[in-house]
């Protein structure tokens, strides 16, 4: 997989690649990837990136040309890749998508800065806009970081076990489930029983259970889009008996 990120600060780049499960995967030869300077192909002197907006209003637009060179030189480099815009008014970015990201043979990654970029750039080299949530930061790179290394995991062979990906939250329509580690004891709290006991079948059933009540106390609006599994619908019917006794005791 490439990725190529297009920026006018290449140097925010630089770090992210130096360190943990991005730093093997370039080591690996699994991945690449490519800080382009949007700077580099503007013209003049002061390499000037930006301009005021036709039809008047606060900030500047980022011009058109330097980021149509950009993108040019990033497709010659990356025939196959898909170009994407990180924008607050792309799709929504989450772990459905992040898959199909991980398909592709590559991304061109452009991040917009100031009040974003000119129309035109959208109507003929962009394949695709994302968003990674509804709020508005200063500019794309950290989206941009953000979408690699969430696809970066996803690519076979990149983390520890290939079933680690599968089991992350939302992987499943769900938040995973509670993970504990020594010492047996913290601060007078024990680790369940059940992860002791060398039972694969019950542990898994527990880790089940973790994952739906976790679901239904920090995110409920999942388990309304989720289908559930008959075994899934027979825990929840099963905490609902359990409630109503409750509250008629």
């Amino acid at each position: 997989m490439n990725f190529s990120i297009l920026t006018i600060f290449p140097e925010m780049i630089h770090p992210f690649l130096q360190h943990g499960i991005i730093r093997l995967a370039i080591e690996r030869a699994r991945i690449s990837i490519s800080s382009v300077d949007i700077r580099d192909f503007a013209k003049g002197r002061h390499r000037v990136t930006d301009d005021r907006p036709y039809g008047g209003g606060c900030g500047m637009v980022m011009k058109p040309e330097p980021l149509n060179d950009a993108i040019q030189w990033a497709k010659e480099k990356s025939p196959k890749s898909k170009t994407i815009l990180l924008s607050p008014q792309g799709r929504p970015f989450n772990q459905k998508l992040a898959r199909t990201l991980a398909d592709s043979k590559g991304l061109i990654l452009i991040c917009g800065r100031y009040e974003g970029v000119d129309e035109r750039i959208c109507y003929d080299f962009i394949d695709d806009e994302i968003s990674i949530g509804d709020f508005i930061m200063t500019g794309g790179e950290l989206a941009a970081l953000i979408i690699v290394d969430t696809v970066t995991r996803l690519i076979p062979g990149i983390l520890g076990g290939e079933e680690s990906a599968e089991k992350d939250s939302f992987e499943n329509g769900l938040l995973e489930h509670a993970h504990y580690t020594r010492p047996r004891i913290f601060n007078g709290d024990e680790v369940p029983d059940v992860l002791l006991s060398g039972n694969h079948k019950e542990i898994d059933h527990w880790r089940l259970e973790s994952s739906l009540m976790r679901t239904l106390l920090k995110r409920p609006d999942l388990l309304r889009k989720k289908p559930l599994t008959e075994h899934e619908a027979n825990i929840l019917k099963k905490w609902g008996r359990e409630i109503d006794n409750i509250i008629q005791s």
